[in-house]
């Protein structure tokens, strides 16, 4: 079931355009930042409901960072997907997970629950990071 749709404000729209040229997830408080930066009145209250609602309508992928905090990037709507996710840097892939969906749609027909969603986000460090990041010498893998 599809939720309903809001009303299209020029804070909405502006909500969504700023989250769309952001590159990764970010934090209503950053992009509340980046708003007012370039000249919006927008308030922090209304970019919170404006991801909120994205994130409900599919326009918006959402995810808790480790330290519990909500952070949002613009998505296409209808495509399910998930995220291997950089810890340190933010850098986000989207990645295919047939293994999952199998295995989520097995779990539910097995326990007799229909029409199954669920969200799988990996987190570990990149490439970049875990040059940069890792404790000389470096371990064997």
């Amino acid at each position: 079931m599809t939720a309903p749709r809001k009303r299209n404000t020029w804070q909405r729209e502006a909500v969504r355009t700023a989250l769309a040229d952001d590159d990764g997830f970010v934090s209503a408080q950053r992009l509340h930042a980046t708003l007012r930066e370039s000249g919006s009145p927008i308030g922090l209250a209304t970019v919170y409901r404006a991801l909120a609602d994205l994130a409900v309508e599919g326009e918006a992928d959402s995810l808790q960072s480790l330290d519990g905090e909500s952070l949002y990037r613009a998505c296409t709507p209808g495509q399910h997907h998930h995220h291997l996710i950089c810890r340190n840097c933010g850098l986000t892939v989207e990645i295919e997970a047939d293994a999952v969906e199998r295995w989520a749609q097995s779990v539910a027909i097995e326990h007799g629950f229909t029409q199954p969603n669920h969200v799988v986000d990996v987190f570990g460090l990149c490439a970049e990071c875990s040059v940069t990041n890792w404790p000389e010498p470096r371990p064997p893998v």
